[in-house]
């Protein structure tokens, strides 16, 4: 999902909630203002007026409230593609929702608000602002669009009638960027022209930087099918189908509709959208709470590092001087940072033959040398306890990294990786993860894999939750991988 989508939909909630607040806050004004006219509201019992400061109060809760009722009723899709008038219709009926609850509440606490009319001027001038809000923000998304930020870079596969629907219907939406059509016929669809076969999908995919195909040819092969799933898997690229052109047994699918037309997306995982927002919160909360609390342990083991062996204290240089860096979310580089557990300007003799011989994962991309020479007394002491990666928490805080995921490995590694590999760049890579947890030294390659892409596919809060406390019940027992 791309970062403005996430933007603008999280900028609803704050947005609904001031909007709320100013509508109940501008109907205590009007209902004051329209006391001295005759026969439009009965007079006001001033001995329970509530003071400014009681009535804002009042409005913040019902304003939480609001943004509550607004998310079971799923008003903060982060869709860019949601019609404003679908918008506005919801906004009314879960506003009426919203407000027949505040009646309730003072139903059943036997309390009144200071003025019936007051209520009804809160309702309508709150969900005004409301829809006033909402208007401002879809003017600010479609003006991003207009300056292509946020645009989705679509291809489409294959050439018939449901295309020709599709893309005249996407090519109003100024979320979409049509690049053209893959099929083996040379009629252009539209102004649209054909830019290849099916056999040309990766090249043109890389060459036009697709962000995302929508694929309506009912006529490939199962073997062509799963080839191109597996293309857009490995290079980031979200897939989407009509139904029943395939069949592909997958938990994680959106459907859509765009008019007449059913469309299934397949997600690589729940990470996406308020999913990733959910992650993002409980990364910084953990990163911060980890760098607080276990400050004293970063202090004492940077002093025990200084005094066991020359060198810096962090392994963030490489021999030559260059920075030290991982591989991360979609193949993007990035500063990586841990203790420094090794003599200093020994990263490269990892290449000797020497302890090349030593690798004990054979076979693999990865590199893992058995009674390696280089690690200092130190260094394996704090390798065993896992607290040269501590540093790492740093990454975490400032987003290049998560508490729980795939482990980050270096570019020479992923260099050597096969296609189904690549699956794991899908989210940022992890301090901890479900191989580490379940007994990574003694994992093979491709199983390691295969756990990594079980978390991706079947993410939730409560298993990250579960993995964090199992890697500290490893941690105190003194495990290292």
């Amino acid at each position: 999902m791309k970062k403005s989508e996430i933007f603008f939909g999280l900028l609803k909630i704050p947005t609904d909630f001031v909007a709320a607040i100013l509508g109940f806050l501008a109907a205590y004004e009007l209902r004051l203002l329209t006391e001295p006219i005759p026969g439009l509201a009965k007079p006001i019992d001033y001995s329970v007026l509530p003071t400014s400061i009681e009535y804002f109060n009042f409005s913040t809760a019902t304003a939480a409230a609001l943004v509550g009722v607004f998310a079971l009723g799923k008003m903060y899709s982060m869709k860019s593609t949601v019609r404003f008038s679908k918008e506005i219709r919801k906004a009314l009926i879960l506003g009426t929702v919203w407000v027949m609850l505040i009646i309730t509440y003072f139903f059943f606490t036997r309390t009144f608000p200071f003025s019936r009319l007051g209520m009804i001027y809160s309702w309508a001038i709150a969900l005004l602002f409301v829809i006033l809000g909402r208007a401002i923000i879809k003017f600010l998304q479609r003006m991003a669009l207009k300056i292509k930020i946020g645009r989705r870079r679509v291809l489409f596969i294959g050439n018939n009638e449901i295309t020709r629907d599709l893309i005249e219907k996407l090519s109003k939406n100024p979320s979409y960027r049509i690049l053209g059509v893959i099929a083996n016929s040379k009629t252009p669809v539209g102004k649209y022209r054909i830019l290849g076969n099916i056999s040309q999908l990766e090249y043109i995919a890389k060459r036009r930087r697709v962000e995302e195909i929508i694929q309506t040819h009912s006529d490939l092969s199962d073997t062509r099918a799963k080839d191109t799933l597996i293309f857009c898997n490995e290079n980031h690229i979200e897939y989407s189908f009509v139904p029943d052109l395939m069949e592909v047994q997958r938990t994680n699918i959106e459907l859509q509709t765009i008019g007449a037309i059913p469309l299934i997306t397949l997600r690589k995982t729940p990470l996406d959208g308020w999913g990733k927002v959910a992650k993002r919160i409980m990364d910084i909360i953990g990163a911060i709470a980890g760098l607080i609390i276990l400050s004293p342990i970063f202090l004492i083991t940077a002093i025990a590092i200084k005094l066991g062996s020359k060198g810096p204290i962090l392994f963030s240089k490489l021999d030559n001087g260059t920075t030290v860096k991982r591989v991360g979310q979609h193949g993007h580089l990035f500063p990586f940072y841990k203790f420094r557990s090794m003599h200093d300007k020994t990263h490269s003799l990892r290449y000797s033959k020497e302890l090349a011989d030593k690798n004990i994962r054979e076979g693999s991309p990865l590199v893992k040398i058995k009674d390696d020479p280089r690690v200092t007394r130190v260094g394996r002491v704090i390798r065993k306890c896992s607290i040269d990666e501590l540093p790492q928490l740093w990454n975490v805080l400032i987003g290049n990294m998560s508490l729980v995921g795939p482990r980050p490995h270096l570019p020479e590694e992923v260099a050597k990786y096969k296609g189904h590999h690549k699956f794991v760049l899908t989210i940022k890579p992890g301090i901890t993860g479900l191989p580490q947890t379940s007994g990574r030294s003694d994992l093979d390659f491709e199983t390691e894999t295969r756990l990594d892409r079980f978390y991706i596919e079947n993410w939730s809060i409560w298993f990250d939750t579960k993995l964090i406390f199992k890697t500290i019940g490893i941690l105190l027992k003194g495990y290292k991988e």
